[in-house]
């Protein structure tokens, strides 16, 4: 008998103990927003707006970069490891530069479209029409962005020979999967 009770108690501590580990898990899984009530913008984070406000990609353009299209940031990254001469240095820096030129007015558009929605939730002053317009907006202002990263994606997969495609792929750890393989014409 008291070995059946020693045994009960052990078995008791031990679900006491995975409950008390899974609690707070738990309790997270059910509020996966908790703290992000306090944002400026409740939708978008600190690190996504200083993304837009800087032009970065946020990975946006992955059909482009994980089908053998890389853009211009990343190849200036691996410029010596591609072996990109003079030329194609030159070109690749102008892209990325007219890309940020591009894409960091659109992002701030972006920015500003998301913090008119917060705003009209949090003043409660959102109705059907509002909402439609402005999620209307947000979307024709995210597709103009992810189109911008896209088109120079495109753009730099063209200046890069087939080596040097081949390479980056290799360099970015995509060949497992056999992207440079896949990569097609490229204007």
């Amino acid at each position: 008998m008291v070995d059946v009770l020693q045994h009960g108690w052990k078995v008791m501590r031990i679900v006491v103990l995975i409950i008390a580990l899974f609690a707070p898990s738990a309790a997270w899984a059910q509020t996966p927003y908790a703290g992000m009530q306090s944002r400026h913008i409740k939708a978008l984070s600190d690190q996504q707006i200083g993304d837009l406000r800087a032009g970065r990609g946020m990975g946006l353009a992955l059909a482009a970069e994980l089908n053998g299209y890389p853009g211009p940031s990343h190849v200036l990254e691996l410029a010596d490891q591609l072996g990109l001469n003079p030329e194609q240095r030159s070109k690749v820096e102008a892209m990325f530069s007219e890309m940020r030129a591009e894409t960091t007015p659109i992002g701030s558009r972006l920015i500003e479209s998301e913090a008119d929605l917060d705003r009209q939730f949090a003043s409660r002053t959102i109705t059907d029409e509002s909402l439609g317009s402005a999620t209307a907006a947000i979307a024709k202002t995210q597709g103009e962005l992810r189109q911008a990263h896209l088109k120079y994606h495109l753009r730099t997969a063209a200046v890069l020979d087939q080596a040097q495609l081949a390479r980056y792929a290799e360099l970015r750890g995509y060949t497992s999967g056999g992207a440079s393989q896949r990569h097609r014409h490229h204007q």
